[in-house]
This record gives structure tokens, C-alpha cells and sequence, in this order.
């Protein structure tokens, strides 16, 4: 244990210094990702509709009445605007186009500095798209032309090389249809006895593996820190242990690399310790470190 009285200052602040940042980082970078992510969908998909929204004004108001009445240029305004181009020693430019100018210049003004709010229309308008999207491509028309442009990306330098993997981390996170149902948390041996793996139960074997191997199970093995890509492996049923888990507290197990441990499963021992604590019950099928001297014993196959 150490002396209260040989702490110093430089290891009193990085150890404070330290637990600030475990405090405060998870919060702080996950408020990070969302402006980063509202501000994304702002610039290149809300702002983008916005725009077309404003230039579909523009052309309204050129045959539509009550719009053309509020928005449309004065004829003081227009010969201004026409006597500052020619003051400024430039071709005076016909009438239409001036008009067409000035009463772009009045919507985006009465747009932008008015009626800010207006700007809701295009997430408004993205999340309207996203949603038929989705309703489309739930069809089957949808879904074969779905294939269809999956299949001219695939094509495509660079995109291919990114594409899949994109999809996979987004259908791991969002999809409904996700290609592994998770049944329950388990453990097992492997790559070997003696080693641990926390995997997923998926569901019975194949019927030829079940001849061989008798009543088995497959289980999904995730790999850290992407639990989206692992390993399939099938062992026999009681060669498996049901962890006391929900499967999202075993993906952040997976994706910390074992440092996000759920409280309830908290060791009572910690692994930097010299010795392990007496009255740990030892797993089924684990075998006894043999005592200094003793002959090793066999390993199992």
C-alpha cells in the first residue's frame, strides 16, 4: 500500500486528470457525433432541398399572382439597380433579368432572415424521401432494382473496395433483417481448451454436422473491436455455458476488449493481482494449474 505522505503533485493531477477524462470523454464525444452528424444532414441534405425549395419560389412567383405581388421588384428598385450596374461602368442589362434578380434576392432574404424556421422544411423533406424510400424498396419491384444498383456500385473503383463494408456495419446497426438473430450469451472453448470466448447462440447446426457431432449448437464468436465480423463455430451442447448477459451488454464487452465489464459480472478479484483469491469456483472443463515441479498433464485434444 502506498504512503499518503510520498504522493506528489504531478501524481495527485494526472491521476485527477485521468478520471476527468473517464467522467467526461463519453459524454463529450457522443455530443461530438451528434452535432457532427445534425450538421451533416443540414449541409448535404436539408440545405440542398432548401435551396431547390427557394428556386422553385423563384419561378412560381413569375407566373403565380400573390407571389409575383410579394416578392416582385418596385420599378424604383428595378431602375436603381439598373443605375448602379451602369454607374459602375458595365453594360446595363435588360429589365427581365434584373427583375428576376432583385425578387430572387427578396425570397432568400424573406427565407433567411424572416422566416429562419422555413429551414425545417428540407429535414422535413429528407426524413419524408428516406421513408418512401424504405417503403419502396420493400416491395418486390424495390427490391430487384435495389439489387440492381447494389450491383452497378460493386462495379465501380473505389466504391467497392468501401461499399460493402459500409452496408454491413449499417445493417449490423439498423436493419430488422439482420442476417444473425442472436438467441442468448454463451461461452465457450475456443480457440482451445483452457480459453473462454464470449459468443452468441444462433441456433441448431447443419443436419450433417449433427450426425457427427450429436447435439450441437452454433455460436458466433465476435471479433474485437468490430463485433460484426467473427468466427461460426459449432460445439457440442454441453460444452456450453449460458452467461447471464443481454446481448447488448456482450457487444460492448466485445467492442471495449473486455474493458466494459456489465456490473453484475464485475470479478471480485482484479487480474493485475499477484495471486488469484481462494473461493473462486473454476469453470467446468478447466484444468488446474499444476503446482512448481509437478508433471504437466496431457493435453486435451
Amino acid at each position: 500500500m502506498s504512503d499518503p505522505s510520498a504522493r506528489t503533485f504531478t501524481g495527485d493531477f494526472r491521476r485527477f486528470f485521468l478520471r476527468g477524462l473517464v467522467v467526461l470523454l463519453p459524454s463529450v464525444l457522443t455530443l461530438w457525433i451528434v452535432v457532427k452528424a445534425y450538421q451533416f444532414v443540414d449541409k448535404s441534405i436539408a440545405e440542398p432541398i432548401n435551396r431547390g425549395v427557394r428556386i422553385a419560389m423563384v419561378n412560381t412567383a413569375r407566373v403565380w399572382s400573390p407571389m409575383r405581388e410579394m416578392f416582385d421588384p418596385t420599378l424604383e428598385e428595378v431602375d436603381g439597380e439598373i443605375d448602379a450596374i451602369v454607374a459602375a461602368g458595365k453594360r446595363a442589362p435588360e429589365r427581365t433579368a434584373v427583375v428576376s434578380r432583385i425578387r430572387a434576392d427578396k425570397i432568400n432574404a424573406w427565407w433567411i432572415e424572416h422566416h429562419w424556421y422555413m429551414d425545417l422544411i428540407g429535414l422535413v423533406v429528407a426524413i419524408i424521401i428516406v421513408y418512401v424510400a424504405g417503403r419502396l424498396l420493400g416491395g418486390f419491384f424495390g427490391r430487384r432494382i435495389y439489387r440492381k444498383l447494389e450491383q452497378l456500385i460493386t462495379t465501380v473503383p473505389v466504391f467497392k473496395q468501401v461499399y460493402p463494408y459500409v452496408k454491413q456495419i449499417v445493417d449490423f446497426l439498423f436493419s430488422d433483417d439482420q442476417p444473425i438473430k442472436f438467441n442468448r450469451v454463451v461461452a465457450v472453448e475456443y480457440p482451445r481448451k483452457g480459453i473462454w470466448s464470449v459468443g452468441f447462440q444462433t441456433g441448431a447446426t447443419l443436419r450433417s454436422l449433427q450426425e457427427r457431432a450429436g447435439e450441437a449448437v452454433t455460436v458466433f464468436i465476435p471479433s474485437s473491436p468490430t463485433p460484426f465480423t467473427g468466427y461460426t463455430i459449432t460445439v457440442h451442447r454441453d460444452d456450453v455455458i449460458e452467461l447471464p448477459m443481454s446481448v447488448e451488454e456482450a457487444i460492448r464487452f466485445a467492442v471495449s476488449g473486455g474493458v466494459l465489464v456489465p456490473t453484475h459480472q464485475e470479478a471480485s478479484w482484479s487480474p493485475s493481482s499477484d495471486a488469484i483469491p481462494t473461493g473462486l469456483v473454476p469453470l467446468p472443463g478447466s484444468v488446474e494449474k499444476p503446482p512448481p515441479g509437478a508433471d504437466s498433464p496431457s493435453s486435451v485434444g
